[in-house]
């Protein structure tokens, strides 16, 4: 059987072949490509390398019998317990505070996004320089007023850790309000003027329009501050530096006392320990985003 081959076939013709990839694809790989590279260089080979450190289940054996590994674990589930929820509370109900169309509280609300646009390194040790028991300006108002030394804030550990919980929900309290404040604004006021005609009071609008309105904003709110509470290094290590005697640390400052021991495996695994707390939260997160 004879084959007919055409001269305008492009593969014998010696004709150059089309481009497969267009000029705009080829400028998004050359933008892309740094990207890529300082996010393999800085994210995937540590967080890599880390997972191999910690591969040694003798590493968790060793951490099951240190006690301040069990201690830092009951700090981080109180962390997370009281900080959240009460953090969470306060900025709903100041959310309904800030949200109100008066000059002073446009000002007020200048000074109380403060704390969360400042740094957090100066203002944390701020904080710890102002809770100093010799020479800080809280024992020293204690004294001028009550005529007695005020308590040593930092050097009991209950205190110390509340101290800590305390710095936190200030810190972030601003940001949450804020965020908060939007999903009140987003409510239609419709809704509340027919209220108003019905004679509901602030409860009855609280509990039937804004909170319904605002639930599944909250939820969402309280899910991805979860996940920020349970890397908050800074709250923690540089108000206390999980003393007195390394009861006040959580898992995300665990780290650091390993390394300070030149117990890196361990440093490591402590890191790896936490996964099963942040991994829910973020699939539960990812799955509300998703709807």
């Amino acid at each position: 059987m004879a084959i007919t081959i055409s001269a305008s076939d492009p593969a014998l013709s010696g004709a150059p072949l089309a481009p497969r990839l267009s000029t705009p694809q080829v400028w998004g790989i050359v933008l892309i490509a740094p990207y890529l590279l300082v996010f393999l260089a800085f994210v995937v080979y540590p967080v890599s390398y880390g997972f191999w450190l910690a591969r040694h289940p003798s590493s968790y054996v060793a951490l099951y019998h240190d006690p301040i590994f069990a201690r830092a674990a009951v700090n981080t589930l109180i962390f997370l317990v009281i900080g959240i929820n009460l953090k969470m509370l306060i900025a709903l109900f100041l959310s309904g505070f800030f949200v109100q169309q008066r000059a002073w509280i446009r000002w007020l609300s200048v000074i109380f996004i403060l704390p969360w646009a400042v740094p957090s390194i100066p203002t944390i040790l701020s904080v710890r320089f102002m809770l100093n028991p010799e020479w800080g300006m809280v024992n020293q108002l204690i004294f001028k007023f009550t005529g007695d030394d005020g308590p040593n804030w930092l050097n009991d550990p209950t205190v110390a850790l509340a101290m800590a919980i305390g710095v936190h929900i200030w810190k972030s309290l601003p940001f949450w309000t804020l965020i908060l404040m939007t999903g009140r604004l987003a409510i239609s006021q419709d809704l509340f003027e027919a209220a108003d005609v019905d004679g509901a009071n602030f409860w009855q609008k609280f509990r039937f329009i804004t909170w319904p309105s605002m639930q599944a904003l909250y939820l969402t709110c309280t899910l991805l501050s979860m996940i920020w509470t349970l890397g908050d290094f800074n709250s923690v290590y540089l108000l206390t530096g999980g003393g007195p005697a390394d009861l006040t640390h959580v898992l995300s400052t665990l780290g650091i006392r390993y390394l300070r021991l030149d117990q890196l495996n361990l440093a490591m695994a402590s890191i790896v320990c936490a996964m099963p707390l942040v991994l829910p939260l973020v699939y539960f997160m990812m799955k509300r985003l998703s709807r």
